[in-house]
């Protein structure tokens, strides 16, 4: 079961290793005394197994189909078709999804995620549509089950200016990690007296949710702190205290905030999450050179820019301009239905398909 698939070799006899290892560390006595270094190892334990289990099924799964066509064939049982149809197309989804989550063995790719959306050019209209796509990313983190909370909203009149989500979950930076870039919506804009179709952008930016393994450090002169009294609606709401913090890192200028909790000691470790996120990608980007890579959170948030579009008339439409992947039911992906999005840019990455860049007018 050694197999390459673009994103590197999966090796299934160094995992069981792994296996072996840790479960001779959750044999110990004293092993529940570290409650804490327990947990780890019992996550990293889940991980593995994980990983190896559903291909070993999945070669079980494929040993009795062919059982079974070998037996239809020798008794020439027409019948037997049928019943081999339907589980050779699950077994091949299986398949593909595992091929797919074995492309997902970078460093982070198995951690949660910070995602942060800001609106781009197109005024309030862009406001809306920032508003718009947090609730898409929030409907599909609900739908996969995925725990998530608010870190950071820069609110607008007509919605948001910029958002920054913790979603926490298996594989989720993985799987997301794909949908940084700049979204573009074009619709007839309901804050149009004329019921003039516009066109509006706002970026995704997409940071890795670093657990204790990953080492990023800061060094306390080369960070500046800022509290500040964050908004409120008014009324009970208001809150009294400079329990907002803002860091920002001098040596790259990258800055944080957070000022979703009371407590300025709670906003001061999520923000510091968050710090150390980014820097880790910024980093990685320095050390590996590979601006194609994250190119996509670079650009500027407007147009030619856009890894995919979102048209709500004179038709309806969500093209990836990357993967060239359609669907016309708009409503389902700004409910949250973007996993077939997700899994055209997985699956061209796991056979090689090379990414386009992003359409002109005439295409969409």
């Amino acid at each position: 079961m050694t197999s390459s698939l673009s994103g590197g070799v999966f090796d299934h006899d160094a995992i069981d290793l792994k296996i072996k290892e840790k479960e001779e560390l959750t044999a110990n006595p004293d092993f529940w005394n570290d409650s804490d270094n327990a947990q780890k190892v019992m996550n990293e334990l889940k991980y593995l197994k994980g990983r190896v289990e559903p291909w070993r099924k999945l070669i079980k799964d494929a040993e009795d189909l062919e059982t079974l066509y070998e037996l239809g064939i020798e008794s020439a049982d027409q019948s037997v078709e049928e019943e081999i149809r339907p589980l050779l197309e699950q077994t091949t989804k299986e398949f593909e999804n595992q091929s797919i989550l074995n492309l997902l063995s970078g460093e982070v790719d198995k951690n949660g995620c910070f995602l942060t959306i800001h609106s781009g050019a197109g005024g309030t209209e862009a406001c809306d549509w920032a508003y718009m796509l947090s609730r898409m990313y929030i409907r599909w983190a609900e739908r996969n089950g995925y725990k998530m909370e608010t870190v950071d909203l820069q609110e607008d009149e007509g919605g948001i200016k910029s958002t920054t989500i913790q979603i926490t979950g298996d594989y989720v930076y993985g799987k997301l990690k794909g949908e940084a870039g700049v979204h573009r919506l074009i619709r007839i804009s309901p804050f149009d007296a004329n019921a003039r179709r516009h066109t509006s952008f706002s970026s995704v930016f997409i940071f890795p949710i670093l657990d204790d393994t990953i080492k990023v450090d800061i060094r306390p002169e080369d960070l500046r702190v800022d509290t500040y009294r964050s908004g409120g609606k008014g009324g009970q709401h208001v809150n009294k205290t400079d329990s907002a913090v803002r860091f920002t890192h001098l040596p790259t200028g990258i800055v944080v905030t957070c000022d979703s909790e009371r407590s300025q000691l709670m906003n001061r470790a999520t923000a510091m999450s968050i710090l150390k996120a980014k820097l880790y990608q910024h980093y990685k980007e320095e050390k590996e050179r590979e601006n194609a890579k994250f190119g996509a959170e670079k650009k500027d948030i407007s147009w030619g820019n856009q890894i995919r579009t979102y048209v709500f008339q004179p038709y309806t439409m969500v093209k990836d301009h990357r993967t060239k992947y359609e669907c016309g039911n708009i409503q389902s992906v700004m409910d949250g239905d973007i996993d077939q999005f997700i899994d055209a840019f997985l699956q061209a990455q796991w056979k090689g398909l090379p990414l386009a860049g992003s359409d002109s007018d005439e295409d969409m």
